[in-house]
């Protein structure tokens, strides 16, 4: 029997928007909450990198396993799925303190290290977004989606502070960062009630037995490309970021939530800026020429010894890094065929997963050495590496969109 296919609708993709909002809340508070964490239960750099590792390389193979499954399948059931092993994730984290069982938690978890667009369940809800959205919207549908899930990070991260005042009103430490799992786990239910509320779509089976068809090719050399930008990010992740501030300025964790609450609002509000801004000069030259003056603010970060340079410059950062968000994947949604949408949100999203799951390992042992701002001298300059990459082997394949305007 054919597999039925359903559009979804406006509503359902307001219903998409609310779960990333839930999601991207409990995401705000999890990457702050982690290293703390981790810090109290004893654990150094170089082990609370490991764990971080461990997470990224389980969120890769995951995220890997569900592209292949996902055109055979209902994108609403597995994305109950994902949302059920989110409230999983959050019950099972506290439970343990040796390293092997919070690594393999993590391992297998959602809970994720970093911010952005990694994780098992963004592919899927990136490829339902897609269908619900004509080409000349999907830029700016995917920078709403973005902005609303790094709005509901903001908040999250001003929820992180929340086990310093439990623990003023007399609940031990551990206790205190223990609840904020268990509310971890409670959004999960609410993202799953969200998701059962979608229509069922299934991809059309009849296409080439290939996920991956005519646009194989442009979707590796892409997922390359992505690799070493993802390789690169993977050394400042959110949560060794934080690592690194509570380490080289002693901050704490309320003033932490304060300042990535602010990062995030402007990292949210780049969104909208960067889908006006890809309809004027294009999705490419967006991604690169934003990224680049970020790259060089972190940079410059790692060599300050001031407390408030040093966020003053991060926060620039954070005003352009995430530019290239909403504009990727719009370029990749773009430049493929609607049937080879999930496979080829997930190959890109797959390899970029891997390679930064490499890198924290590396950060923990880096941030013991004698210049700890090593981390992010590394990132940058990679990150500058791979613009410069992308504008050279893409700046001629244009989205529909562009192939159709009239030239300026």
């Amino acid at each position: 029997m054919k597999p039925i296919q359903k559009t979804p609708t406006r509503s359902d993709v307001l219903l998409l928007y609310a779960a990333r909002a839930v999601r991207g809340f409990g995401d705000g508070f999890a990457i702050i909450i982690l290293p703390a964490y981790l810090t109290a239960i004893g654990f150094d750099p170089a082990r609370i990198g490991y764990v971080a590792a461990a997470s990224l390389f389980g969120t890769a193979l995951l995220t890997l396993a569900v592209g292949f499954i996902a055109p055979r399948h209902d994108l609403r059931n597995l994305l109950l799925g994902g949302a059920v092993l989110m409230a999983c994730t959050g019950a099972a984290f506290p439970l343990f303190e040796h390293i092997g069982f919070i690594a393999l938690v993590a391992f297998v978890g959602t809970i994720n290290p970093s911010t952005g667009d990694l994780g098992v369940l963004v592919p899927l809800e990136h490829a339902m977004l897609a269908h619900g959205v004509p080409d000349e919207e999907r830029t700016r549908a995917f920078a709403r989606y973005s902005l609303i899930g790094t709005l509901a990070m903001a908040a999250g991260a001003l929820a992180a502070a929340l086990p310093d005042f439990v623990t003023q009103a007399g609940i031990g430490e551990l206790n205190a960062f223990r609840l904020m799992f268990g509310l971890y786990a409670v959004l999960g239910l609410v993202s799953a009630a969200l998701y059962r509320r979608l229509p069922h779509v299934r991809m059309d089976e009849t296409r080439a037995s290939a996920p991956l068809g005519p646009s194989r090719g442009v979707v590796y050399k892409l997922a390359a490309l992505f690799s070493l930008d993802a390789f690169a990010g993977g050394f400042v992740v959110q949560s060794l970021l934080a690592l690194w501030l509570f380490e080289r300025f002693d901050l704490s964790l309320s003033a932490a939530s304060l300042f990535f609450f602010w990062s995030s609002v402007l990292s949210a509000f780049s969104y909208p800026v960067a889908a006006r801004l890809a309809r004027s000069i294009g999705l490419v030259n967006t991604m690169v020429f934003t990224h680049i003056p970020s790259s060089l603010f972190l940079i410059m970060a790692a060599f300050s010894s001031n407390l408030y340079v040093t966020l003053g410059l991060l926060l620039l950062r954070s005003a352009l890094s995430q530019m290239d968000v909403p504009t990727r994947t719009s370029y990749v949604m773009a430049v493929v065929t609607p049937a080879e949408r999930t496979a080829a949100a997930s190959v890109t999203a797959v390899p970029r997963s891997l390679a930064s799951s490499v890198s924290p390992a590396l950060t923990g042992i880096l941030l013991a050495t004698s210049f700890s701002g090593m981390p992010l001298v590394v990132c940058g300059a990679l990150k500058i590496v791979y613009d410069v990459a992308l504008l050279f082997c893409f700046r001629h394949i244009k989205p529909p969109e562009e192939r159709s305007a009239p030239p300026p």
